[in-house]
């Protein structure tokens, strides 16, 4: 069994009864703990270790966050908006586009459930980290920030889609490892996206990317973990097969 680390679970279920304005977002987070705990629990991580403090507000740091938001969102090509959108929407079958065509849910199901589950494990370690640090987004300090997508309810730091969007990599990665750069590729991409987007400072996919790779870190210590990899291995070694046949 992993290491528990109770003071970051307390400062989690802390802010759970925290201010009424928070309300919507602690909802949100217990929500999201409840569906985790397929391969790792947020119990495992030590936020304040793993993940340092986003910039602090009315800071340089933070100036100089917003400022990159406002010059991607000034240059932005619609090309890059389009892609902004499409990512707000991503989903791990997204990688389709590095892996093939035949990489769907309904040709692999039991990767399909294995993903689906990294995926809550993910969320619920990242609604701890939001919940931890609280951070406003941009356009909630900027009001020149115009977002191209909804702004979500959640906290800024650090951003869930880069959770997502590395963690997918990286572990699609132990599947594919022929794949590993062009799955990177992609993430750092994705993560690129939600600046983009107005709905994230660079500093949230810095974040973002460290919780992913603590994450999947987490993940690989974990027996069944590392069962399901090898039946999602098999999975499509047998599709691939089939296609070759």
């Amino acid at each position: 069994m992993n290491r528990v680390f109770v003071p970051s679970i307390l400062v989690f279920f802390a802010a759970l009864a925290g201010p009424c304005t928070h309300a919507q977002e602690n909802m949100m987070s217990a929500a999201a703990v409840a569906k985790g705990g397929h391969f790792i629990t947020p119990a495992q991580f030590d936020i304040p270790k793993i993940l340092p403090p986003p910039p602090a507000a009315g800071s340089l740091a933070e100036r100089a966050d917003i400022a990159v938001v406002l010059s991607a969102q000034q240059w932005r090509t619609p090309e890059e908006a389009e892609w902004a959108k499409f990512i707000d929407k991503d989903n791990a079958f997204n990688h389709a586009s590095v892996l093939g065509a035949w990489f769907t849910k309904e040709k692999l199901p039991v990767t399909a459930k294995f993903l689906a589950d990294v995926t809550e494990d993910a969320n619920a370690v990242g609604a701890l980290t939001k919940a931890f640090y609280a951070r406003a987004r941009p356009s909630q300090i900027e009001p020149r920030v115009q977002p191209l997508v909804a702004v979500p309810p959640t906290a800024s730091y650090p951003s869930g889609h880069v959770t997502r969007a590395f963690t997918w990599a990286l572990v699609l990665a132990e599947i594919f490892p022929d794949q590993r750069a062009e799955l990177l590729e992609r993430a750092h991409r994705a993560a690129w996206g939600r600046v983009l987007a107005g709905v994230h400072y660079p500093t949230d996919l810095i974040g973002g990317q460290l919780m992913a790779e603590a994450i999947v870190a987490e993940l690989r210590k974990s027996e069944a973990f590392r069962a399901a990899v090898e039946k999602c291995r098999a999975e499509a070694a047998g599709l691939t097969a089939k296609k070759a046949a």
